[in-house]
């Protein structure tokens, strides 16, 4: 499982290229890329990881080692691995998405650790404030409820005849009640009739999605989490079959079928962390880096999907779109 990235060159001859490096004097970084995608599979904010990297002038095979461990969507397979991890003794470990943190922090880890997840950390307890999180663990939160009214509101430019939205949560999710009053809040001010299916495992989503389908709603609104994200392709499947619209946060979604999502851009989150590890690499502590949030959002409407629900997309919202897949 441990998949050593060298730019695409042998191992062999990377090794000798580290070795005449650290001669030269110069100090190679390792770090630990830990996600719970499947091993091989295409990860866009990997390779925006890496490009942030090289814009900080690190080079792979020379000044840069990435050992990559995939969990293959299992927390347990993660929780294997970790002993592996360890041994290959990398000076930052950074996770894709809280749910690949778990195994890291139930080991009480003391390697920095950074992430990106979409949880509240601090409503997590896994650091101890934004501005000084303490420990051996910082990075970016996703999580910003204050998104949520700019969704509902696009979901409302989209069907001018609104009346009813769905919303579609993990209950376990740290920050899902924060969500779920900002979603209420929302639905109040655009005076929409807001109705709450809660879902933590894959029953659970198959009894919300036919609770909605026989419910006839309007619009499903989902609270976008590492568990909701694994459910894209089927809520859009869903989505389809019922003509029942879906909005979400991140631009997955969209790009697995369902009709529209604004919220962070995952690309520019994942190069801010290269910064975090290049600064820490040069000797801060991860305790002293602030938790950031994203500074760059993305809409992304999918009119394949649009034209698949009889639905006109209003030329205003295109145009605000950073992404339109046809």
């Amino acid at each position: 499982m441990n998949r050593r990235l060298f730019c695409s060159l042998s191992a062999a001859p990377l090794l000798g290229s580290a070795t005449h490096a650290t001669a030269q004097g110069m100090a190679m970084f390792r770090v630990a890329w830990v996600s719970m995608d499947q091993a091989g599979a295409h990860s866009p904010v990997f390779a925006a990881f890496r490009t942030g990297l090289a814009e900080r002038g690190y080079v792979e095979g020379k000044t840069l080692v990435i050992d990559t461990w995939w969990g293959d969507g299992s927390t347990a397979r993660l929780e294997q691995l970790l002993p592996e991890i360890l041994r290959s003794r990398p000076e930052v470990i950074v996770v894709n998405g809280g749910i690949a943190l778990g195994p890291m922090r139930h080991a009480s880890v003391t390697v920095p650790v950074l992430f990106s997840m979409s949880a509240d950390p601090v409503l997590a307890g896994i650091v101890a404030s934004y501005a000084h999180p303490g420990g051996n663990i910082t990075g970016i939160t996703l999580f910003a409820a204050d998104l949520i009214g700019k969704r509902m509101a696009m979901l409302k430019q989209l069907l001018p005849n609104l009346r009813s939205v769905a919303v579609l949560a993990n209950p376990a999710h740290p920050g899902a009640l924060r969500e779920l009053q900002a979603s209420r809040d929302a639905a109040s001010r655009l005076k929409l009739d807001l109705r709450f299916h809660p879902a933590s495992n894959s029953a659970a989503i198959d009894a919300a999605l036919a609770e909605i389908a026989a419910s006839r709603t309007d619009a499903v609104l989902i609270l976008s989490d590492g568990f909701a994200l694994a459910q894209a392709q089927r809520i859009a499947d869903f989505s389809r079959r019922n003509r029942i619209p879906t909005m979400a946060g991140w631009a997955t979604f969209a790009q697995r079928g369902n009709l529209a999502a604004y919220g962070p851009e995952f690309e520019d989150v994942y190069r801010r962390l290269a910064s975090y590890a290049d600064r820490i690499h040069k000797g801060a502590k991860p305790g002293d880096l602030p938790v950031e949030q994203p500074t760059k959002f993305e809409l992304v409407i999918n009119l394949k999907t649009a034209r698949a629900l009889g639905l006109t997309v209003p030329r205003d919202l295109l145009l605000q779109a950073t992404e339109v897949i046809e």
